[in-house]
């Protein structure tokens, strides 16, 4: 009896122990699968339409049992709102409300394949991912769409009309003058995808970023965005026409005449199918475009095959050259406490001129003429203010006139190489620059120099000077046309 109860005792005893393991492993299976917990809060907005200048984004969650290192992050669905394979977005800032609430900014990958129907997660470091976020209207997802362009574009080469044959078509394309440059074009971007408008009426699949067409109308083209479309981010309107290419024009996207300083001008076409630039009736190697770029002036024109009909574009083109010439010589003279005027002759259009003394400004000297009183360097400017911006200079010195009679000319030289009166120094309103003429002739008039560049370099090094206290004679004869005559002794 004893020995029975003993073992109904150590039976309970077992049995108690055992119900005492199994609610601890409940208690603590329940702790690791339930206590981590993340509530999305509603999203501050219905769609993400992101661009290069607004990719910024919040998302507020409420989160708890989660260990103090804990990080999370912001992860969004494929574009059909799946997350087996989810998109990571960047992490801005996190921003912690409460101990169990923060609040991230995030922004989207500029690679986002845009669609209506994304959703929104926040994951843990610990594994532990929450439920898709809704918005204020319920809905757990949303367009979202990066836009890499987000501005007005052209169609057509800019131009607002285009034209087939009857019974022909054209294709009307999005215009890509520079594909390096980024952000030029939408065409840069292959992803994107448009919506045709005819007459303001959408047309039915049509996404590409060219439209062949067949029908008269004014066309013009969006991009697609879906929800996040702008009704800025498209081209102009184009109206086609049919054509009996009977006329073709040529446009300059510069000016015509041409400026000399401004670089090639593009000369465009009429659209049409095909294209054959000339000119002046020579045919242009290689220029088969609707377009063509140059900077020379003549007369082009462009053979337009419109698919059935023909016609050709002219232009004449002409290229400006501004010039401008003043009434003085580069070097000048002026007799002391007399006055000189100088004037401008140009064919500059609305010139402006100023008028610099020693490179300073001269106050008021605002016209083509100015009459001056000093010596000095003088430069005038004359800018044109009409069509070609251009601006040309014209220096010149005026000096104060000398009376030549009563200058000295050295009568003696000793070119023994002591450097003591070697050579035949003059005065410096002779020499080089003063376009005064030099005659030197030996004793049997023999002219041994003759020179309107005098340099003070007389006799040259080299010189074969055979008699000593030889003689030489000199004409000197001024711009003004005044003579100095004398002798030159050689003492060796």
């Amino acid at each position: 009896m004893i020995c029975i109860l003993k073992k109904l005792k150590c039976t309970s005893v077992d049995n108690l122990k055992k119900i005492i393991i199994i609610i601890l492993l409940f208690l603590t299976c329940n702790k690791v699968v339930y206590s981590q917990s993340i509530i999305p809060q509603k999203l501050p907005f219905v769609k993400i339409c992101a661009q290069s200048d607004f990719n910024t984004f919040e998302a507020n969650f409420k989160f708890s049992g989660f260990p103090a290192l804990t990080t999370f992050s912001i992860e969004l669905s494929d574009d059909k709102g799946s997350f087996s394979n989810p998109i990571l977005t960047t992490i801005i800032s996190i921003v912690n409300v409460s101990a169990s609430e923060k609040v991230i900014s995030f922004t989207v990958p500029t690679t986002l394949i845009g669609s209506e129907t994304y959703k929104l997660r926040v994951k843990s470091s610990t594994g532990i991912s929450s439920n898709e976020f809704s918005s204020f209207d319920l809905k757990t997802s949303f367009p979202a769409y990066y836009k890499p362009f987000s501005q007005p574009f052209y169609i057509n080469n800019q131009l607002p009309n285009a034209s087939f044959c009857n019974g022909g078509n054209m294709t009307l394309a999005i215009d890509n003058p520079t594909p390096n440059k980024p952000g030029s074009s939408p065409a840069i971007f292959p992803e994107l995808k448009y919506k045709w408008y005819k007459n303001n009426l959408l047309m039915s699949g049509e996404r590409a970023s060219s439209l062949n067409v067949n029908a008269v109308g004014i066309y013009h083209v969006e991009i697609d965005y879906g929800s996040c479309s702008d009704a800025n981010f498209r081209s102009q309107d184009v109206t086609v026409s049919t054509s009996s290419g009977s006329f073709s024009t040529i446009t300059s996207s510069l000016s015509n005449p041409l400026c000399f300083n401004a670089g090639a001008t593009t000369l465009t076409a009429s659209t049409g199918k095909s294209y054959l630039w000339k000119k002046n009736n020579v045919v242009i190697s290689g220029a088969i475009g609707q377009t063509y770029q140059t900077n020379s002036a003549g007369r082009y024109t462009v053979d337009i095959d419109y698919g059935g009909c023909k016609s050709t574009g002219t232009i004449d083109l002409e290229v400006f050259k501004m010039t401008s010439t003043i009434d003085i010589p580069e070097k000048s003279t002026i007799s002391e406490g007399s006055s000189k005027t100088v004037t401008v002759t140009t064919n500059a259009l609305n010139p402006e001129y100023k008028w610099y003394l020693n490179g300073v400004l001269i106050p008021g000297a605002a016209s083509s003429s100015y009459t001056l009183t000093g010596i000095g360097n003088y430069k005038v400017s004359t800018t044109q203010t009409s069509g070609c911006f251009t601006t040309n200079e014209m220096l010149f010195t005026i000096n104060t006139i000398v009376d030549t009679n009563s200058i000295d000319i050295p009568n003696l030289i000793s070119p023994n190489n002591d450097g003591i009166n070697d050579l035949w120094i003059i005065p410096q309103e002779y020499i080089s620059g003063t376009k005064t003429q030099v005659v030197l002739m030996n004793s049997f008039g023999e002219i041994v120099l003759k020179t309107d560049d005098y340099q003070n370099n007389w006799p040259e090094n080299g010189m074969n000077l055979k008699n000593t206290n030889s003689v030489y004679y000199y004409i000197i004869t001024s711009q003004g046309g005044n003579v100095k005559k004398g002798s030159i002794t050689i003492v060796k």
